[in-house]
């Protein structure tokens, strides 16, 4: 019996509530989705998802949606992006800048992309598994699907940057004994100070000692000691000023993250670039070794709103002061003027874009809010010293 796969797609993206595509030949034949995204995100990741040669896999994406595919002799099925957990609006402005959407359209592909049915993976897997059944015949548990680790594409070239500055890098985060309480509190007051360098500095010297037993079996045991080493990390980036909730969201993420990993290195790995990530936000935040309580508040709503223009009149309303009146006491308090603040921290965000994005240099400007290229350039060339494309020119 010959299947009609464009009626088998339509109703499984009507009972999932998120996209689904049809790939004959490698070629788009069919796509149908209850969410209407200005552009799909899948595009980003079609080259490590056709490199899986399984007949049924999935991908997980650097801000943890993913994808599952199903395939069967020429054609493909791919259903995603879903997630189980949330994604803050400043990721998906990013994303939509990564697939090149227009501004005017962000909007629209950000409400679409929180319109999607959010679904654990497990029983996305188990959509897959009755698509597979429909086209291969086959009988499919979990226990049968291999786990990608390409997924932290991310992670990894950030990792292999850290690498090349430490020179050799094999530290097991997760090498903690019961006896090793002053480790524990060096490690999270470094989190909990957002001291990058004395991070990096301590683990290239943290003394490797015997783990404490918190399961029987090798991999379990890692990962649960993954799982205590978030929770703390989370609770002093909270402590040092981090959004609760952003907090806690990035740390359900990485622990789902971890789930996912198969052997110990990738576990170890996730582990550095999750403590580095906890302490790097907090660095950001923290103005001063004892910022108050205003500046926190100020940062965080900077940092959450990086890709939109930034007015005092807005913050203000958000913290319920006049304009007149955060100014000052921003100024007071931190030595610098908010306008400068935002600034740098937009010129700071467009050195990253520079260097781990290949969008061009107007691209970013107007993806960071600003009026033109030229004040982008004025601005970068101010807080950084050189012009955005000198910049990018170093940047290897």
């Amino acid at each position: 019996m010959k299947i009609d796969l464009h009626y088998l797609c339509t109703v499984i993206g009507n009972l999932s509530g998120f996209p689904i595509r049809l790939y004959s030949n490698g070629k788009l034949s069919f796509y149908h989705s209850v969410v209407q995204l200005p552009k799909d995100p899948v595009q980003l990741y079609l080259d490590q998802l056709f490199s899986m040669d399984e007949h049924v896999s999935y991908f997980v994406t650097p801000i943890f949606n993913y994808y599952g595919m199903v395939q069967s002799k020429t054609e493909k099925i791919i259903i995603g992006p879903t997630r189980q957990l949330d994604v803050s609006d400043q990721q998906l402005r990013e994303l939509a800048f990564q697939c090149d959407v227009p501004a005017e359209d962000t909007d629209e592909f950000v409400l679409a992309m929180k319109n999607i049915v959010p679904m654990p993976l497990d029983s996305m897997i188990q959509i897959l598994f009755a698509i597979n059944h429909i086209l291969n015949g086959e009988t499919l548990s979990l226990q049968d699907i291999r786990i990608y680790e390409d997924a932290q594409e991310s992670f990894i070239k950030k990792q292999k940057e850290l690498e090349i500055e430490q020179k050799e890098l094999a530290v097991d985060l997760g090498d903690s004994s019961n006896n090793s309480f002053a480790l524990e509190q060096t490690l999270l007051n470094i989190v909990h100070h957002g001291d990058t360098g004395s991070l990096k500095r301590w683990l290239a010297n943290a003394p490797a000692v015997k783990p404490g037993i918190i399961a029987q079996e090798q991999l379990r045991q890692t990962k649960n000691t993954f799982i205590v080493t978030a929770t703390l990390v989370c609770r002093s980036a909270i402590r040092g000023g981090m959004d609760v909730h952003e907090a806690m969201s990035l740390s359900d993420a990485y622990i789902q993250n971890c789930e996912l990993q198969s052997d110990l290195g990738g576990i170890n790995n996730l582990q550095y670039r999750m403590v580095l990530d906890y302490t790097e936000r907090v660095e950001r935040i923290r103005r001063g070794k004892t910022p108050t309580q205003l500046t926190i508040d100020v940062t965080n709503y900077v940092l959450h709103h990086l890709s939109e223009p930034i007015k005092t009149e807005d913050i203000a309303k958000a913290l319920f002061f006049s304009r007149s009146r955060l100014s000052t006491r921003f100024r007071e308090e931190t030595g610098v003027t908010l306008t400068d603040y935002i600034l740098k921290e937009k010129s700071i965000e467009g050195k990253r874009l520079l260097r781990y994005t290949d969008k061009s240099v107007s691209a970013i400007s107007e993806y960071l809010g600003f009026s033109s290229q030229s004040h982008f350039n004025r601005v970068f060339k101010k807080y950084i010293g050189i012009t955005p494309k000198e910049y990018r020119s170093r940047r290897n």
